[in-house]
């Protein structure tokens, strides 16, 4: 009886050591699996959150036409577009705006006429970039036009454009510097829910397995 007993347990503990490698290199497996996802993560929430963007409006007074610079930016939950016209008066552009600029910028770009994809020196002597464009170049651009930003990210001259459009370098300076500290806050706040979870299943793993071995040691 007590050789009987004795093989069970061994059996037993043999089954659990093996369940308990098993969750390890699963969980190791996760691990990668996760880093990769929170990564991804961190960049898809960056783009979606947007940024609430000011641009002041200019009139040239030779051609009294309109030009636009991105005077301030910030990470934000909800994308925002603030235009200060000439005047120094500000209002917030509705959705129906935002959407209607992208998709005028949009036929232009794919009509090879956009000034986003112009050389820079072609731009600035033509009085630099329209609102539209301006919007595409700034943060915001991945929140309210996302499927543009793609066919422009690879685009040298969109990628120079964007630099030009703000009023300052301090202030270009301001707004990447504003955007790297949310990603690294972000990707850090992915990380450490990623690890925690990772610690949660090891941790409801291993009780099941101890549960599982005295129950069928005592069967």
């Amino acid at each position: 009886m007590n050789r009987h007993i004795k093989k069970i347990s061994n059996a037993t503990l043999i089954g659990s050591m093996g369940a308990l490698i098993l969750a390890t290199m699963q969980g190791c497996g996760d691990n990668s699996q996760n880093s990769n996802q929170a990564e991804q993560s961190s960049q898809t929430a960056i783009q979606k959150k947007g940024a609430t963007v000011t641009i002041q409006e200019s009139i040239n007074k030779d051609t009294n036409k309109s030009t636009y610079k991105i005077i301030d930016e910030v990470p934000s939950v909800n994308t925002r577009v603030i235009l200060r016209d000439a005047n120094g008066t500000e209002r917030i552009l509705s959705q129906a705006e935002i959407d209607k600029l992208v998709k005028e910028e949009e036929k232009k770009v794919e009509a090879g006429t956009s000034a986003l994809t112009k050389k820079p020196e072609e731009v600035k002597d033509s009085g630099g970039l329209g609102l539209a464009g301006t919007l595409m170049a700034s943060m915001a651009a991945g929140a309210i036009g996302a499927a543009l930003m793609n066919k422009l990210s690879n685009n040298q001259n969109y990628q120079q454009n964007r630099r030009a459009s703000y009023s300052s370098p301090s202030v270009y300076s301001r707004s990447q510097s504003s955007f790297s500290r949310a990603r690294s806050s972000f990707s850090s706040a992915s990380r450490a829910t990623t690890t925690s979870s990772s610690a949660t299943r090891r941790s409801g793993f291993g009780s099941m397995s101890r549960s599982t071995s005295h129950s069928s040691f005592g069967g």
